[in-house]
């Protein structure tokens, strides 16, 4: 049987149909009325309360420790309570921040609906993407801890699964539960164990610390409503020489025929993930649509000169 984990907290459920990624960039009434129901949803959001599922898992061992073993680590360390204050007392969700509607110069999308996950599986997604271009440039090692970041209907989560063998894991984090049952199905049908569902909020993916050798991100960073937290808690989870992958497809190409709201510059990506205490190492620029960039954490991080230089590039990109 499978050990699945879901843990639950504050989750965001957007209308944006998948099929939406094809269309003409809206007017400004329109874009008035997404924002409008964005932040309507996201409120209403903040009322769900936590949601736990379990399995038994695997018998599976490694070389020091069994699959067993890595699972209670990894199951232990991922956030299942809400955090409380040094008196005892429960910290409130209104402490959460509120959801933004532009970071850094650019609008942020809306979230892909889980109506549209047939689209993540279409036949033609190897032909447009070269998916297994991409899985076969990341790096993998078999028994890594890999988090797949929006990982919908586990369109890679169960690849990655496969690649890293039974002595690894992959933590496939979604903030829609609808999303996280239909890659349970697959889960189910395909025989995989070594995949841990986890419902993530929008600004908490609810991570175990230390303890994850690879965060990717397919087309999702673009739709983060809190992208300092995420990153925040994503940075937490590394352990040392962790990676973080984003693929985003290209603004820089309009031949690429997705909506201009879900594409990203390759220097809009480095200047946030500057921002955010990261460096870039590597990028592999051999894809079709996507930017493919690697990032490791920034040991010389200096929050408040890089905030400057960002302030200063923002300023500069709006007068232009």
């Amino acid at each position: 049987m499978m050990r699945v984990l879901m843990i639950g907290g504050v989750w965001l459920v957007v209308c944006f149909a998948a099929f939406g990624l094809f269309t003409l960039p809206a007017s400004s009434s329109q874009q008035e009325e997404e924002e409008h129901s964005q932040e309507q949803e996201q409120k209403h959001s903040q009322k769900q309360g936590p949601e736990i599922s379990t399995a038994s898992g695997t018998g599976l061992t490694t070389v020091n420790k069994t699959t067993e073993e890595i699972l209670d680590e990894l199951l232990e360390g991922i956030e299942t309570e809400p955090k409380q204050k040094d008196d005892g007392a429960v910290e409130p969700e209104s402490k959460v921040p509120p959801p933004l509607r532009r970071y850094m110069g650019r609008r942020i999308a809306r979230t892909m609906h889980f109506e549209g996950a047939e689209w993540l599986t279409r036949e033609t997604r190897e032909r447009q993407e070269r998916c297994s271009l991409m899985l076969s440039n990341l790096g993998l090692k078999p028994g890594m801890t890999i988090c797949d970041m929006g990982c919908g209907n586990g369109y890679y989560a169960l690849q990655l699964a496969q690649l890293i063998g039974d002595k690894g894991y992959v933590v496939g984090v979604d903030v829609q539960p609808e999303m996280l049952g239909f890659l349970r199905d697959r889960m189910e049908e395909q025989g995989v164990e070594n995949v841990i569902p986890i419902l993530g909020s929008f600004h908490n993916p609810r991570l175990p610390v230390g303890m994850i050798d690879m965060v990717l991100l397919v087309d999702v960073y673009h739709e983060f409503s809190h992208p300092e937290q995420m990153l925040a808690a994503m940075r937490k989870s590394l352990k040392p020489g962790g990676v973080i992958v984003l693929l985003e497809y290209r603004e820089e190409d309009p031949d690429v025929p997705i909506k201009p709201l879900h594409k990203m510059s390759k220097a809009q990506v480095d200047r946030e993930m500057v921002a955010n205490g990261f460096k870039l190492v590597k990028s592999f620029d051999k894809l079709p649509w996507q930017h493919m960039l690697f990032y490791e954490i920034d040991a010389e991080f200096d929050k408040e000169s890089v905030e400057e230089s960002v302030e200063e590039s923002v300023e500069g990109k709006s007068s232009e």
